[in-house]
């Protein structure tokens, strides 16, 4: 058996090549096959001059894949306080050495050759010469100048560059690792990685998991040093409260301002963050939900928290009753009314969900559904995005309205959002809503997944107008509106049936 030591210093890990026979159920690929015997042919073991900065590189390289190439230094696992110096690292990187007139020219034509590494230039001076420049390449794909494609080669004939592939000691830092390689480099091996997060202007909010605690402060500098614009980085340290719907947290990283601005859907807000409820993964829900809007409609938002359903809905010239219990989301969602430009079409409460549905929205529904309800051309919605508690408030909906139903086609349209870690999400949110309301919901609802909150945890939307039945007093199932108990609705709602998704989507 001959050793060799792998070339082009990809690590200090030995290949061994026995006999250099290669068979079907070893997992080599077949494009290395020609380099192992080239290998087998050499005498002796073959060692990288480390020394000489800028060298000629041999024929015999061999194009294994060395994952470790680009990764920080293996003594900086278990690093609780970041120290930036220790990810110091010289890896050897391959380079064309060409005339600096036609770098421009000649890069065009070495996209495939080229190192694509972000954060690293892929043209650097030629230390040994001012007048010539050196091209990085690939290191997993460049070793001798028979690496190069022919089109390559002749564009390299053409300018009359020497295809010979030289050697250079590239010094990496810091800067160059991505957070997740740095983090993955830090935290115990096999764990799982944070990289992620939400943020909200500039903050990053992390949702860190027990086995990453211990390594908090440093994986919120990463955070704030690896994302421009992020200067603070907080962690949730308990459950939202289904109250006020806010959570405590801890500032990993940076400064404790949390005062922020973010902008979504074309509409700016400004709110303290470790005050009110706001979720940046909600916007592409926030925007289908004011899609369904025309001007002229009408909008109960029951959880309005600091507005992304209301304002957005206001400014497509909608009436919006918008209502929150939390104090400083009631502050600041008036705020954003005037710095939107749209308190005036914006009615703002701070009530209980359950007293705002029974006073404000109730009187509102009396006139919205009175004698003249006929001539009304608009429709109206009612927002419920509370998902741990929206359904119990549906209750308030029971025998809300006296006097007589208006026609089936006005009745409110409610969106109310909830939870699932059921194995069919969408029928049990329309097994739950129903049993709250005394109906069934499943041939008179569409249900829509917002998101996957958790493993196993859905958060979803129902969809559908209140049944006079359920809204008014004394009032028994109209035929007219429903085919068969209990309450199954014809579907004849144009404006509803344009909302409609499948159910079979989202089971």
């Amino acid at each position: 058996m001959r050793i060799l030591w792998r070339p082009f210093a990809f690590s200090r890990r030995l290949l061994k090549v026995e006999n250099c026979r290669i068979t079907e159920s070893e997992s080599i690929p077949l494009a290395w096959t020609s380099l192992i015997q080239k290998l087998s042919r050499a005498t002796g073991i073959f060692l990288l001059d480390q020394r000489k900065r800028f060298s000629t590189m041999p024929e015999t390289e061999t194009n294994q894949r060395d994952s470790e190439l680009f990764a920080p230094p293996s003594d900086v696992r278990g690093m609780t306080k970041l120290d930036r110096t220790a990810f110091k690292k010289t890896v050897t990187i391959p380079v064309l050495k060409v005339r600096k007139e036609i770098v421009s020219k000649l890069m065009r034509s070495l996209k495939r050759a080229a190192l694509q590494r972000p954060g690293i230039k892929r043209v650097i001076e030629d230390p040994e010469d001012e007048e010539s420049r050196l091209i990085m390449l690939d290191p997993y794909k460049m070793f001798t100048n028979d690496s190069f494609e022919k089109a390559e080669l002749d564009i390299l004939r053409q300018l009359n560059v020497n295809p010979q592939i030289s050697k250079y000691n590239l010094e990496l830092t810091y800067e160059n690792f991505k957070s997740e390689e740095i983090l993955r480099a830090v935290l115990p091996e096999g764990q799982d990685v944070t990289s992620g997060f939400s943020r909200v202007g500039h903050i990053a909010h992390l949702n860190l998991r027990d086995h990453q605690l211990p390594f908090k402060h440093l994986i919120g500098q990463v955070m704030i040093d690896k994302n421009p614009g992020i200067t603070s980085a907080v962690n949730k340290i308990n459950n939202i409260d289904n109250t006020y719907r806010n959570f405590q947290m801890e500032v990993l990283s940076g400064e404790e301002n949390m005062m922020t601005k973010v902008r979504e859907n074309n509409t700016t807000y400004e709110f303290d963050f470790s005050k009110v409820y706001w979720n940046p993964r909600l916007s592409t829900e926030h925007s289908r939900i004011t899609e369904l809007l025309k001007p002229g409609d009408v909008l109960f938002d029951v959880f309005a928290g600091v507005g992304p359903f209301a304002i957005p809905v206001a400014k497509k010239n909608c009436t919006v009753f918008a209502n929150d219990l939390n104090p400083e989301s009631h502050k600041w969602l008036l705020h954003n009314c005037k710095l939107n430009k749209v308190d005036q079409k914006v009615k703002v409460f701070n009530l209980d969900g359950k007293d705002f549905l029974q006073g404000p929205v109730r009187e509102e529904l009396m006139q919205q559904l009175g004698p003249l309800s006929k001539e009304r051309k608009h429709s109206v919605h009612i927002v419920m995005n509370l998902p741990a508690k929206a359904i119990e408030f549906l209750s308030a909906f029971k025998l809300l309205l006296d006097g007589q139903p208006c026609g089936s086609e006005l009745l409110p349209v409610v969106h109310c959002y909830s939870f699932s870690k059921d194995a069919n999400p969408a029928k049990d949110v329309q097994q739950r809503a129903g049993a709250v309301l005394g109906i069934s919901l499943e041939a008179c609802s569409s249900v829509h997944l917002v998101r996957n909150v958790a493993p196993n945890k859905e958060m979803l939307c129902i969809t559908f107008q209140i049944p006079a039945a359920v809204l008014y007093k004394n009032q028994t199932p109209n035929p007219e509106n429903y085919e068969d108990p209990p309450f199954k609705r014809r579907r004849t709602d144009k404006a509803f049936s344009e909302e409609k998704t499948q159910i079979a989507s989202v089971t």
